[in-house]
């Protein structure tokens, strides 16, 4: 998380609570709704980051639901200048499934897709615009 913080032009308040969210601490920054482990969270901050390196990210609201393989839902990221939202579907089980792994059983590898490839397992991220229609 921190090299990719390095990186972003999030306020440095964000980059802060960023890091004492993934140290499992509460922060006024970061807003979850729904089912949201803290873990499957700190992955779509990873991925917000690394996808979106010129926002000045002051404060998230992230809402999912979380399977087993997969945490689907919509992140809204507010900046100095507006409100931006994005939808996403982080998937271990089809990152296992691109690289073509199976596990003893024949099914896609998601426990060594999600160990080896963390927060880097999202099969959609979109920006959305007003009325949800994707930018």
């Amino acid at each position: 998380m921190q090299s990719l913080l390095l990186r972003s032009k999030a306020t440095e308040n964000f980059k802060r609570d960023a890091i004492r969210f993934a140290a499992g601490q509460d922060v006024e920054s970061i807003v979850t709704l729904g089912h949201t482990p803290r873990v499957k969270v700190e992955r779509t901050l990873a991925q917000l980051i690394s996808a979106e390196p010129e926002l000045e990210v002051q404060r998230v609201v992230v809402q999912g639901a979380s399977g087993c393989s997969d945490f689907i839902g919509e992140i809204v990221v507010d900046t100095p200048t507006g409100s931006r939202t994005f939808s996403f579907k982080w998937c271990c089980r089809w990152r296992a499934q691109q690289e073509g792994w199976s596990d003893y059983f024949g099914f896609p590898d998601q426990i060594r897709a999600a160990r080896e490839f963390g927060w880097d397992c999202f099969e959609e991220w979109e920006e959305k615009v007003a009325g949800g229609v994707p930018a």
